[in-house]
């Protein structure tokens, strides 16, 4: 009962570390509702939900013609739930359990496995309800072509990288500024509802416009993923390098300063809060 588990070579502290991320990412899917297909329903629900909102809006602005050619339910899926991927990515890394939070402070827990747990809690279910979501349309409504499907699902994977790579920057900042970094989650998560360029394409900007857009990677993301999608749009003003290197920044940024705060971490710093 008190022997400590030393794993005999890296091999199989690798499986260990692995083991212990996937049932802490089951975990986190089923934290959301006592029944994880009730759970799954209720993110599919989500996601029919915005879609339906989007298209009302479309129709009563009249925009709908404003979209590139193909179709247009999937020109309304290839931004919105890339844009729904990123955000969640972004909110659950950022309110990942940390460095003195309950199960952190047993072993083996880490914050590098609360991270990965949390994330591959977010694809699994972003990923399962945008199939379900595209068979059914598939199915009941039009027989819809991709062009290019498997680099536009790498987009999606682009997405929710971008996305843990923005929140591993709130997650190291939030112990240093427990008010601050909640507001400023919330500030990037309501900016991407406008600056995100899931209403629109890219080419139809304006270049006095473009700078505005252009900072956030999901706006990359996103206008990529509707080149792969639709054979008459090739994306001339976005790029795929950009989210991928300024992710890569971003995570290594944020793991500095998750490994200098899990340092000086402790129990009472709420003490007086």
């Amino acid at each position: 009962m008190f022997e400590t588990y030393k794993p005999r070579n890296r091999f199989s502290a690798g499986l260990r570390t692995l083991g212990i991320i996937h049932y802490n990412a089951v975990n986190t899917v089923r934290g959301g509702h006592r029944n994880a297909i009730i759970g799954i329903l209720l993110t599919m629900m989500q996601a029919f939900l915005l879609l339906t909102v989007f298209m009302v809006m479309f129709q009563v602005l009249g925009l709908r013609s404003a979209a590139l050619r193909g179709d247009f339910m999937l020109y309304m899926m290839t931004g919105i739930f890339l844009f729904m991927t990123h955000n969640e990515a972004v909110k659950k890394t950022a309110g990942a359990a940390g460095p003195i939070g309950g199960i952190l402070l047993h072993a083996p827990m880490n914050t590098i496995i609360a991270i990965a747990s949390t994330a591959l809690s977010v694809l699994y279910s972003r990923v399962l309800a945008l199939g379900a979501v595209l068979f059914l349309y598939y199915a009941l409504f039009n027989q819809f072509t991709i062009e290019q499907p498997v680099w536009a699902f790498a987009m999606l994977l682009l997405a929710w990288f971008a996305g843990i790579a923005v929140g591993s920057l709130f997650y190291g900042l939030r112990p240093w500024f427990p008010k601050l970094a909640p507001m400023m989650v919330q500030l990037y998560r309501r900016a991407n509802m406008i600056f995100s360029g899931k209403m629109f394409v890219a080419n139809s900007l304006p270049s006095s416009v473009l700078p505005m857009f252009d900072w956030n990677p999901l706006f990359h993301t996103i206008d990529q993923c509707r080149g792969f999608t639709f054979l008459n749009y090739s994306p001339y003003f976005t790029n795929v390098g950009y989210p991928f290197y300024l992710g890569c920044t971003l995570i290594i940024i944020g793991m500095m300063l998750q490994f200098f705060t899990q340092k000086r971490a402790s129990v009472s710093w709420n003490a007086g809060r």
